[in-house]
């Protein structure tokens, strides 16, 4: 009854928003949204994502209104409210189990003045995306072209800036900002390439540059959605050919709110860590013995040595790297780091995508899983998944559901993880480079940043230092 309800409401919200009867079309979507959320107490996360698919188009409906009403930032809570609830509350409940099971406070969404605090600090300029499709389905995921673009930035000052760009024309150019998206990760074709990226640098930056800081140390945070998730950002190129992170820092997150939590992550392990990071706090894998016949990765083996001299510290390779050695490791280490092959397979077929390659031992085939992660309580301020694909996943309503997301569940504030498979010696040049600077400043983005501009004069290419993003928090 409540599913027939939800979608009464839903198509008389869509039908007076034709009509003109904006505040009518509110009032009827408000109250589905209100019917939607109501369906999701008690179920475990897998279903919560799974209903979430067939809300999301609601919640971009319900911007719509707000947006030709003149109202955008009430829709930038809509668009904060319509992402990521299942993470949300996931990572709330292992933060604080007792309050986030009896209170919906807890989990509540951000209201603009607690986004607002949440920039402030962050210290960083947030940039909200929100992709409207070009027709209104009431079921299933969004899919389809894109005809609009909603973008939101907002500076820590509390300034919130909105911009909507119509890409209806992208359609005449037989292309769409999903296949732009591809395109710009379709490194084997130079021209194609490098013209996408410089078609989405027009798109998605150009309407809000004005908004960005001019201090390139100062954060930009990126908070995408659906295939934006893939998107290399640094990457991006202004008209003269100059790269986004040329220009500025660069992070991302799967929503706004998840920044708040995983702040909170970081003020847990700082009450924890009051002394300097040590090599014994230190956990660094490289090459470990492959399972199922993967190829050996050698760079990966000289990336964790040298990373280890910096630290004082042993780095673990070959055939001592077993999954139940490093399981047992994973949470007394601060800062871990694992150069190994990444898969996107649901290896153990529990819903959950993503995998680390480690040594197999008798007890097990060697294989680091997403929904092991997930059940594991870490302590690490950082985890750098030096590995293929790590940032990827499925792509659901409720973000990418994979490593990045299992990592940040665990309790990790911090991780960078990869969004394609990344060559071998320039990715030892650029992590080694990464950790140098992060010795000398404990801001990671600046840290990532600094060894991306230091890998390209050697390699050019985007391929070669554009595939890592920094998830969540800088500090």
């Amino acid at each position: 009854m409540q599913k027939g309800e939800w979608e009464a409401l839903a198509y008389l919200g869509n039908t007076l928003f034709k009509s003109g009867n904006l505040a009518e079309a509110e009032k009827q979507l408000r109250a589905a949204i209100g019917i939607l959320e109501s369906l999701r107490p008690g179920l475990d996360d897998s279903h919560k994502v799974t209903i979430f698919d067939t809300q999301v188009l609601t919640y971009t409906l319900l911007q719509q209104v707000l947006i030709a009403g003149g109202k955008p930032e009430a829709a930038l809570e809509i668009a904060e409210r319509g992402r990521t609830r299942a993470f949300v509350e996931l990572l709330a409940q292992q933060l604080s189990p007792t309050q986030a099971a009896q209170s919906a406070i807890a989990v509540a969404p951000p209201t603009i003045q607690q986004i607002q605090t949440i920039a402030k600090k962050q210290n960083a300029t947030l940039v909200q995306y929100s992709i409207v499709p070009e027709r209104f389905l009431l079921q299933g995921k969004l899919r389809g072209v894109a005809s609009k673009l909603m973008i939101w930035a907002i500076k820590p000052t509390g300034e919130i800036a909105f911009r909507q760009v119509d890409i209806k024309e992208l359609k005449q150019q037989k292309t769409s900002l999903k296949e732009l998206v591809v395109e710009s990760r379709f490194f084997r074709e130079k021209s194609r390439s490098e013209a996408a990226r410089k078609q989405l640098y027009q798109l998605l930056i150009e309407p809000i540059a004005e908004f960005l800081p001019s201090n390139p140390n100062s954060r930009v945070i990126f908070i995408g959605q659906d295939y934006l998730f893939l998107l290399p950002f640094p990457a991006l190129q202004s008209p003269t050919g100059q790269y986004l992170i040329e220009k500025h820092t660069l992070s991302t997150a799967p929503a706004i709110q998840v920044l708040d939590l995983t702040h909170q992550q970081r003020q847990r392990l700082a009450a924890r860590y009051a002394e300097p990071l040590q090599g014994k706090n230190v956990l660094i894998v490289g090459n470990p013995a492959m399972p199922l016949e993967l190829p050996p990765l050698p760079g990966a083996e000289q990336e964790a040595l040298a990373i280890a001299k910096l630290f004082n510290t042993k780095a673990i390779i070959g055939d001592k790297a077993t999954k139940t050695s490093i399981m047992q490791q994973l949470p007394k280490a601060r800062l871990i780091h694992l150069a190994t092959h990444g898969l996107l397979d649901d290896i153990q077929k529990l819903g959950i995508p993503g995998a680390i390659a480690l040594a197999p031992s008798q007890t097990d085939d060697g294989f680091l899983t997403s929904g092991e992660i997930l059940n594991l309580r870490l302590n690490a301020e950082l985890v750098v998944l030096s590995a293929c694909h790590t940032g990827q996943g499925e792509i659901t309503g409720d973000g990418v559901i994979g490593l990045s997301r299992s990592l940040i569940v665990a309790g990790v504030p911090s991780t960078i993880v990869s969004l394609w498979a990344v060559p071998d010696t320039p990715t030892a040049l650029l992590m080694t480079d990464f950790y140098r600077h992060l010795q000398q400043n404990p801001d990671k983005a600046q840290a990532l940043r600094s060894a991306m501009l230091t890998t390209m004069k050697q390699y050019p290419e985007p391929i070669n230092w554009a595939a890592f993003t920094l998830l969540g928090e800088a500090q």
